[in-house]
């Protein structure tokens, strides 16, 4: 059902996004029945995906012709291949919480403007919420305007990321992202689905979300969600052009502030001292090397902790027992004393 508060392409939107979580939810109840292939190690592909895929575009087209797509699933085959107007399609985000019957996942659809996106839908079947903006005009959950949180402290916040999963991922750089971020913040959580968190993070129910490995259908929709929350969005270093740069650090402006430093140095586009000291910090976090990883999880001010640690193992051991045996040896003899003698 149209809302006459929604844009004209927001409305087909969000339509074409309903139609795929029917599909969706109609799966979902025999789960066992859907078959399921791989693209590459731990990514997962389903009939269901396909399925949902060819409903949003066929939504879309039947209103738009003229537009061009970008899937998941089937690239840029369909649609015109030369126009301003891109739909950026995920038909399934969160594909193996599906199969393991996890509800977390959703429909993310946004449409790019001569590469500017101006329109974003996603829409979580499981909860039948939905989430949408348009540039310009706020965004939105079942037609309630929502905001990031307003949170300023990072020890309260709860932050959400994507844990790496892929052959080739660089699994010891997450562990000393982990290791700085963990003692910070009052959570971590990995929901599995990009496009649901970055909604999650316009909706003021996490304060902030990262990962690396994205692909633009990820986060296309959830980025414009984010910006018309009143929250930022970019690349680890702060850069706002991040869209096909594979790394998204999303929050409210204050947390934004105070994450990029800490992830910066682990960006792609870090200068060659903060790649430097990354390195650094995941030979440090390794657990094969011990103590670090074990110290920057205790303590609150992690760099505080460590720089007081690695002085107290610099510094000679205490004197305390020489002390002792001074003062329990036999007092001196006096002249004339024959024990003197």
């Amino acid at each position: 059902m149209s809302s006459p508060n929604l844009h004209p392409m927001l409305n087909v939107a969000v339509k074409a996004a309903r139609a795929a979580g029917a599909i969706i939810n109609r799966a979902a109840l025999d789960i066992e029945a859907v078959r399921i292939s791989q693209k590459q190690v731990n990514d997962f592909v389903t009939e269901v995906d396909h399925a949902s895929e060819r409903a949003v575009i066929e939504t879309l087209l039947g209103a738009y012709p003229g537009h061009g797509i970008l899937a998941e699933e089937s690239g840029t085959e369909h649609g015109a291949k030369d126009s301003d107007f891109v739909w950026i399609i995920d038909p399934l985000d969160g594909t193996t919480n599906f199969i393991h019957g996890f509800p977390v996942y959703c429909v993310s659809i946004a449409l790019a403007i001569k590469g500017k996106v101006e329109h974003a839908v996603i829409y979580d079947p499981t909860r039948n919420d939905l989430f949408t903006a348009t540039r310009g005009r706020g965004a939105f959950m079942n037609e309630r305007r929502i905001r990031v949180s307003k949170r300023v402290r990072l020890n309260e916040c709860l932050i959400t990321t994507g844990f790496p999963f892929r052959t080739g991922d660089n699994f010891k750089q997450y562990l000393a992202i982990m290791a700085d971020l963990m003692p910070r913040a009052a959570g971590l959580r990995r929901p599995g689905a990009a496009a649901l968190d970055l909604a999650y993070v316009a909706a003021g129910f996490s304060d902030a979300f990262f990962e690396t490995g994205l692909n633009i259908w990820d986060v296309a929709a959830g980025s414009l969600l984010v910006t018309e929350a009143g929250g930022l969005i970019g690349n680890f270093t702060g850069e706002p052009d991040f869209l096909e740069q594979r790394e998204c650090l999303a929050g409210s402006p204050r947390i934004y502030g105070q994450l990029v430093p800490l992830l910066g140095k682990y960006s792609k586009f870090a200068s060659v001292d903060d790649k430097f000291a990354a390195s650094e910090r995941v030979r440090a976090v390794d657990p094969s090397a011990g103590s670090v990883y074990a110290r920057s999880t205790v303590h609150a001010d992690t760099a505080v902790a460590e720089a007081a640690a690695e002085a107290a193992a610099a510094a000679p051991a205490p004197r305390k027992l020489t002390r002792l045996r001074r003062e329990e040896s036999p007092a001196t003899p006096a002249a004339g004393d024959p024990a003197a003698e």
